[in-house]
C-alpha cells in the first residue's frame, strides 16, 4: 500500500529542496546551462524587435513613401528571421544535450543503486514499480531538463521584452492590452488545479498497468495452462480503461484552457482597435503603434501558453523525482564494514554459532542454529518444505543479516568481511536458474574477461553440458532467448552448473539443483560433482535422500530448528525425523517401481 501512494505522488510544481537536489545533476554540464540562458536571452528579444520595426516601417517609410527605407526595414525583418533560426537551433541542440546526458548520469546511478539493495528490498516492492522509477519516472525528469527548465527562461524572458517594449511605446495602451490578465491568472489557477488532480490518478494508473504487464508477461504460462486469458484481459481492460478515463479527463482541461486564452487573446486585440482606434482618430496615436500592439498581443499569449504546459512538466518532474530519490535514498543495504578484514589464505571453515533469522519482525524461519563445516566436508540439509534450509544458505551468502548470533568463515565474522570478497568465493546452483539474453557462453562466464573459453567448455564438459550443447546450430555461441524459454529446465539447470564451476569456487551450494533433471542426466551430474567437490567446502540441499547418503554430515531441519545432525547411517539409527523421510521416499520408490 506504500509503495501504491508513491505513485501518488504529486508533491508541489516546484519544491526548492528537490530542485536544488536535482540541479546537482546538471552541475557537471553547467557551462551548457550558462550557454543556453544567453542565448534564450538573446532568442526572446529578436521576436519582440519586429513589432518595433513594424512600427518604423508604416510610421515612418510607407507614411513618407520612403520605399528604399521600406525595403531596409524588410531585409533587416528577415535578418532577425534567419538569426532567431540559427540561434534556435544552437538553442535546441544544447537544450537537449543537458537533457540527455543529465538522464543517462542518473539513470546509471539509479541501476547502480538497485544493484546494491538486498533481496528484502525486492521482497517487499513489485518488481514493475522499481521498472517504473527508471524508465517513465526518468523520462518525466529528461522532459524537465530538456525542454523545461531552460524554456522556462525563454518564455520569462520574452514576456518581459514584450512589456518592455509595450510601456515604452504606450503605456496607456499597455494597461488596456493588460486589462484582461486578472482574468487570465484566475483561469490558470482554475487550471493548474483541475489538471493536479487528474495527474494523480494518470500516474497511479500508468504504475498499476506496469505492474500488472510485467507479473502477468513473468506468469504467462500459468495464465494460459489454466485458461485464464478471458479474464486477465478483463481485468486489464478494466485496469487500461481507469488509466484512459484519467488522461481523457486532463484532455478536457486542456481543451477547454487554451481556447479560453485565444478568446482571451481576441479580446485583448478588440481593446487595442477599440482604445487605439479612438487615439488614432484624435491624433493621439500612430497607426505603426497600433500594428505594433496587435503584434505583440499575438507575441504576449504564446509564452503564456507554453509557461502553463511547463507547469505541468515541472509538476510532473517534482513528483517523479520525489520518487526517484526515495527510492536512491532507500537504505535496504547489506552494510559492509568501514574497514574489512580480507580472507587471505582461504581454507573454507563455516561455523554457525546460535543463529536466529526471520524475513519479517519476530516471525523467526531459524531459531538458535548451530554446526560446524570443517574444511573439504560436504555437509546435506534436508527438511520438509519451509524448514529454513534455503535461508541457511540467504545468510550465509549475506543476502540476508542475521538477527542474533553469527556465522563465521575461518574465524572471521561474515559481517566484518566485505560481500564482494566473501562471495567471490563462493557459487551456488539454484532450483530455480535464471539465465539472461544472449548466448550460451556468455551466461556460463557472465561476461567474466578472466574466464576463458577453454575454462568454459571444460566447465561444460565436467557437468555435462557439452554434450547437448555441441549438438546445436552456433554451439557456445548459440543465443538464449529471455530465462532461456528455447532450453529445456535440465539445460538451464546444467548451464547454471558449468556457471558455478567456471568460477572455481571455495565453496560450492547446491540448492535442490538436481530436482529438475532427470535420472540419467542426475547420475552424470551426481559423477561430476563427486570430482569436483573433493578440496572443496561444499552444502547440498535436497529432496531426494539418495543423492546425499554420502555426505560427511547431514542436517535435518524442522520449521527453522535444526532437529538432528550426523551421517547418513547415524540418523536411520536414530530412528527419528530423517528415519521417516527415508522411510516415506523408499515407499514412494516402491511403489513406482512395482507400476
Amino acid at each position: 500500500m506504500a509503495e501504491q501512494k508513491d505513485d501518488e505522488i504529486l508533491g508541489k510544481a516546484y519544491d526548492a529542496k528537490l530542485m536544488k537536489r536535482l540541479l546537482t545533476y546538471i552541475k557537471p554540464y553547467r557551462k551548457y546551462v550558462v550557454l543556453a540562458i544567453f542565448m534564450n536571452i538573446v532568442v526572446a528579444a529578436l521576436p519582440s524587435l519586429r513589432p518595433v520595426l513594424t512600427k518604423i516601417a508604416v510610421d515612418d517609410k510607407i507614411a513618407n513613401h520612403d520605399y528604399n527605407g521600406l525595403l531596409l526595414i524588410i531585409s533587416a525583418l528577415f535578418g532577425i528571421l534567419i538569426i532567431q533560426s540559427v540561434i534556435q537551433y544552437f538553442l535546441t541542440y544544447f537544450t537537449e544535450l543537458i537533457g540527455q546526458k543529465t538522464i543517462y548520469d542518473l539513470r546509471t546511478q539509479l541501476f547502480s543503486h538497485v544493484q546494491k539493495l538486498s533481496l528484502k528490498y525486492f521482497d517487499k516492492v513489485p518488481i514493475g514499480r522499481t521498472v517504473t522509477r527508471v524508465t517513465n519516472d526518468v523520462d518525466a525528469l529528461n522532459e524537465m531538463f530538456s525542454s523545461g527548465i531552460v524554456e522556462i527562461f525563454s518564455d520569462v524572458f520574452m514576456i518581459v521584452w514584450i512589456l518592455v517594449f509595450m510601456f515604452w511605446m504606450s503605456w496607456d495602451l499597455s494597461l488596456v492590452t493588460l486589462a484582461v490578465l486578472p482574468i487570465l491568472i484566475f483561469a490558470t489557477f482554475l487550471f493548474r488545479k483541475k489538471v493536479r488532480e487528474t495527474y494523480r490518478d494518470v500516474r497511479k494508473h500508468l504504475a498499476r498497468l506496469n505492474s500488472y504487464m510485467q507479473e502477468h508477461i513473468t506468469g504467462m504460462n500459468v495464465v494460459q495452462i489454466f485458461s485464464k486469458e478471458k479474464d486477465e484481459l478483463k481485468n486489464f481492460s478494466a485496469i487500461n480503461k481507469d488509466h484512459k478515463d484519467a488522461n481523457i479527463r486532463s484532455i478536457f482541461y486542456y481543451a477547454v484552457f487554451y481556447p479560453f486564452v485565444e478568446l482571451l487573446n481576441s479580446i485583448a486585440i478588440g481593446l487595442i482597435i477599440w482604445y487605439g482606434g479612438g487615439e488614432i482618430i484624435q491624433k493621439q496615436l500612430t497607426i505603426g503603434v497600433l500594428f505594433a500592439f496587435i503584434q505583440f498581443v499575438e507575441m504576449f499569449w504564446r509564452p503564456v501558453r507554453d509557461l502553463s504546459e511547463k507547469y505541468n512538466i515541472l509538476q510532473g518532474a517534482m513528483a517523479a523525482s520525489e520518487r526517484i530519490f526515495k527510492l536512491l535514498d532507500d537504505k535496504t543495504i547489506i552494510q559492509n564494514p568501514v574497514n574489512p578484514i580480507r580472507l587471505n589464505n582461504f581454507k573454507g571453515e563455516i561455523e554457525f554459532k546460535n543463529v536466529w533469522f526471520a524475513y519479517n519482525p519476530g516471525e523467526y524461519v531459524l531459531k538458535n542454529i548451530s554446526f560446524k563445516i570443517n574444511p573439504g566436508e560436504t555437509i546435506a540439509i534436508v527438511g520438509a518444505t519451509g524448514a529454513g534450509k534455503t535461508s541457511i544458505i540467504n545468510i550465509l551468502t549475506r543476502f540476508y543479516d542475521v538477527e542474533k548470533g553469527s556465522i563465521t568463515i575461518d574465524g572471521i565474522d561474515i559481517k566484518n568481511i566485505h560481500e564482494k570478497d566473501l562471495r567471490k568465493y563462493v557459487s551456488v546452483v539454484l532450483q530455480d536458474v535464471f539465465l539472461f539474453s544472449g548466448d550460451i557462453k556468455t551466461n556460463i562466464s557472465l561476461g567474466n574477461e578472466n574466464i576463458s573459453d577453454d575454462k568454459i567448455i571444460e566447465a561444460a564438459k565436467i557437468v555435462g553440458a557439452d554434450k547437448f550443447i555441441s549438438q546445436l546450430p552456433e554451439k557456445y555461441n548459440e543465443e538464449v532467448k529471455e530465462k532461456g524459454a528455447t532450453l529445456s529446465v535440465g539445460q538451464r539447470q546444467l548451464i547454471s552448473f558449468a556457471r558455478a564451476l567456471a568460477y572455481n569456487p571455495q565453496i560450492l551450494i547446491l540448492d535442490e539443483a538436481t530436482s529438475s533433471v532427470d535420472t540419467e542426466t542426475e547420475i552424470l551430474i551426481q559423477n561430476a560433482i563427486e570430482k569436483l567437490l573433493k578440496g572443496r567446502t561444499s552444502i547440498v540441499i535436497a529432496h531426494r535422500l539418495s543423492t546425499i547418503q554420502n555426505a560427511d554430515k547431514i542436517l535435518v531441519m524442522h520449521k527453522g530448528d535444526l532437529k538432528e545432525i550426523g551421517n547418513h547411517q547415524e540418523l536411520l539409527a536414530k530412528k527419528g525425523i530423517y528415519y521417516k523421510l527415508y522411510q516415506l521416499q523408499y515407499k514412494d520408490q516402491e511403489i513406482i517401481k512395482t507400476n
